[in-house]
């Protein structure tokens, strides 16, 4: 499933206790080259009462162990977030006695879950994974190397679908298990509340729900203590824990880098295709609020009524209100009227990245792909369309300037044919080079990389889209193949990126053997590493097209 056959001989040691497992694999000096493989023909899982089993600060979990990494899924880190804790703040998990199975994935936060029909390629490219969805939603994933003692460093992995869809294993790409071999590091992954459950602002209406429009938020948090707290009984250091998020992940990093509770709890971030500098105003979200509780014909002092409804009548009746407020005020926000709130209490007010000393000051990695959102996706039509009708099409957009900045981005990409070039202005990197600058105002570094491999299927069409390097990050190629097409020259990106991405973890610096040298980030230079199948450092490479845009 990786670039090489790696299943390892799996042995079984059990201590003393009983209650810690891991493989010579895992315990073994770590040397990421060494070829001690053997074949695919061994066995390949092992479960059982004595495999796997890892002590929490609530009980015991027991997992399972697949090709040398130890894998627990769905592991409680708060209560069920239904009835009277809807809205409220995540509060911890109740003890439980004897030893949990976490074998299968928790449930998905309640959504609007995408079309899956037989004849949608959007599902035949991405297959969600989705089982239950509930509000007992709050669980995790973990993969280790093993629980022996080491301390390895953490990655917690922050599903995108902005603030109102996914979950942690939504994509077969986000499995842990690779990455967690290659690099010697621990893998998580989370769950938590979404769209009007984990972002509805009542602090306009009762104190009680006070911290309603940022539960969601406040969930990860409460995710992110847990693993302080019982990481390192699966073999992981709690003092250096990565966060990394893609798209509405992105946006969940860059929150978390700028929340007072998640000082000492994060050490680095890395946000994919999705960045902020900025929570919503709560003048809105409040508005929002109120509106929800005239959709559902309730009083002020009726409110807590709106945590008896059943969660699917809730959401369409919230989704109705926000509609609504939409209609009258005029606002759209990218993403969507559920999504953090600046309250001044857990998010902060005002622009992200002071430079202050109750908030995290940790290094950020920041990437985008070059043709994030490319129009003809799926509309072949449009594969040889000319650059006139280009400059046609994006009128709506940018009116009379549209001609000039097609221009521009003709010059900064001179080889690039007229649908790439309309793919690369509607995917302009303004919002990321924007959080790049933001963060200079801390003392920690920013690295910015460019992601422009592209994906061969649907006859080259999709190009470098949204979401196709995580699977990259994580040398996940082969494992999601309708995203890459699978063999070697995914792989050998893969291999550099997670090379990357791993001293990243280790260091808060990104260079690697794998890779040219990568500077630091400058307002100046806009240092930007090319990940393509040649990878290269070039300074402010769309500059002329960027600039274009700020002027439209």
């Amino acid at each position: 499933m990786n670039r090489r056959v790696f299943f390892g001989k799996t042995g079984i040691s059990i201590a003393a206790c009983g209650i810690s497992f891991f493989s010579p694999l895992a315990s073994r000096k770590w040397d990421r080259e060494s070829e001690d493989l053997i074949s695919e023909d061994d066995q390949q899982l092992f479960i059982g009462e004595d495999i796997a089993v890892a002590q929490t600060k609530y009980g015991k979990v027991k997992g399972f162990l697949q090709r040398g990494i130890m894998v627990f899924r769905g592991i409680p880190y708060g209560l069920d977030t239904s009835g009277k804790n809807r809205f409220m703040p995540p509060q911890p998990p109740k003890p439980w006695k004897g030893t949990l199975p976490v074998v299968f994935y928790g449930n998905t936060a309640p959504q609007n879950i995408y079309n899956r029909s037989p004849k949608s390629y959007s599902a035949f490219v991405d297959h969600w994974n989705y089982d239950e969805v509930s509000e007992d939603c709050l669980r995790l994933n973990i993969w280790s190397p093993g629980i022996d003692g080491f301390k390895r460093p953490v990655l917690v992995w922050l599903h995108g679908g902005g603030f109102s869809n996914g979950n942690g294993i939504e994509q077969d790409g986000y499995n842990g298990e690779n990455f967690s071999r290659d690099g010697n590091i621990v893998f998580c992954s989370i769950n938590h509340r979404l769209g009007p459950f984990g972002f509805a602002d009542f602090s306009g209406i009762s104190e009680k729900y006070k911290y309603s429009g940022n539960v969601g938020m406040l969930d990860i948090v409460a995710a992110l203590k847990w693993i302080n707290e019982n990481i390192q009984n699966f073999g992981g250091d709690p003092n250096n824990v990565t966060i990394m998020g893609q798209s509405g992940g992105g946006d969940k990093v860059c929150t978390l880098a700028n929340m007072s509770e998640t000082k000492g709890l994060v050490h680095k971030a890395v946000a994919l295709s999705g960045s902020n500098t900025r929570a919503l105003d709560n003048s809105y979200t409040r508005q929002l609020g109120r509106f929800i509780l005239k959709e559902a014909n309730l009083k002020d002092d009726e409110i807590d009524r709106l945590q008896e409804i059943p969660w699917p009548e809730y959401q369409r009746l919230a989704y109705k209100a926000a509609e609504k407020l939409q209609e009258q005020t005029g606002k759209t926000f990218i993403r969507g009227s559920f999504a953090p709130n600046a309250d001044g209490d857990v998010i902060p007010a005002g622009e992200y990245f002071e430079n202050k000393e109750n908030r995290p000051d940790i290094p950020l990695l920041l990437c985008s792909t070059f043709h994030e959102w490319n129009p003809n996706r799926d509309s072949p039509e449009l594969e040889n369309i000319s650059l006139n009708e280009v400059i046609d099409k994006l009128e709506n957009k940018f009116g009379d300037r549209s001609k000039e900045i097609v221009g521009a981005y003709s010059i900064n990409f001179p080889n690039a044919r007229p649908i790439e070039i309309w793919a690369l202005i509607l995917s302009n990197r303004q919002t990321i080079i924007e959080t790049a600058n933001a963060k200079l105002k801390q003392n920690s570094s920013v690295y910015l990389a460019w992601f422009g491999w592209e994906s061969p299927l649907f006859d080259g069409r999709h190009r470098s889209f949204h979401c196709l390097d995580i699977s990259f990050w994580f040398l996940n190629t082969d494992r999601m193949i309708t995203h890459t097409g699978g063999g070697i020259s995914p792989r050998k990106l893969s291999k550099k990126m997670s090379e990357s991405l791993i001293a990243f973890m280790k260091t808060g610096d990104p260079n690697c053997n794998s890779l040219p040298s990568w500077p630091k980030y400058t307002k100046e230079n806009v240092e930007t590493m090319i990940l393509d199948n040649q990878c290269s450092v070039q300074y402010n490479p769309d500059k002329r097209g960027r600039l274009s845009i700020i002027n439209s």
